[in-house]
């Protein structure tokens, strides 16, 4: 769900207001990527944006976060007319999924590397890392609900996610030596390869 633009950011000087809007969206990215969750006032320092004027685009923090992240908001990566098969509906979570990976790599790397302090940080610090791939993978699986039991379906989604996302992806670059998009392409084949191995087994 894409977070619409205020009724100010429609009025007079559009322009300017969507390189404002703009602005202040680039400082959230940087400062997620140091680690820092930011406040509206945090983004507007950064971008250089004043205070009051930052309210006007961002009424609070979730707003902020949601107008740079709108995936942070969905219960599910598939449209309206989604496939059936279980095997076409995972192609297209995890092709989402890797997609997001790529598009927001240095702010999920922080949100990792953060995630790992002791002791734990707030689950507030961590507004990327909220396990919203293990129920995006879990409906994309939905068509298996009478072949597999619910614990099957739960284990097998929990197995996908741990081979689709930033910690294997880490894993497969920073250690495997794996061009990002090569390290894509095998997460994505490993998580067909699970699917096509429990319905095997069923």
């Amino acid at each position: 769900m894409m977070v619409m633009a205020t009724q100010y950011e429609l009025t007079g000087r559009t322009r300017q207001k969507a390189r404002t809007r703009a602005a202040m969206l680039d400082a959230a990215r940087s400062l997620l990527a140091e680690g820092i969750t930011p406040t509206v006032e945090q983004a507007a320092e950064r971008a250089g944006v004043s205070r009051t004027t930052a309210y006007r685009y961002f009424a609070n923090q979730r707003d902020l976060l949601m107008a740079g992240y709108p995936e942070l908001d969905q219960t599910s990566l598939l449209g309206p007319d989604a496939p059936a098969d279980a095997l076409a509906r995972l192609d297209l979570v995890t092709a989402s999924l890797t997609r997001q990976l790529l598009a927001h790599e240095p702010e999920l790397r922080a949100m990792l590397l953060l995630s790992l302090r002791t002791p734990a940080p707030d689950e507030s610090e961590l507004p990327l890392r909220r396990g919203r791939a293990i129920g995006w993978i879990e409906d994309a699986l939905a068509p298996l609900k009478g072949r597999l039991a619910p614990a099957e379906r739960r284990r097998l989604a929990l197995a996908i996610r741990a081979t689709v996302g930033i910690e294997p992806f880490v894993w497969l670059t920073d250690v495997g030596g794996l061009q990002r998009e090569d390290a894509v392409e095998l997460m994505r084949s490993s998580a067909r390869t699970l699917l096509r191995a429990a319905l095997d087994e069923a």
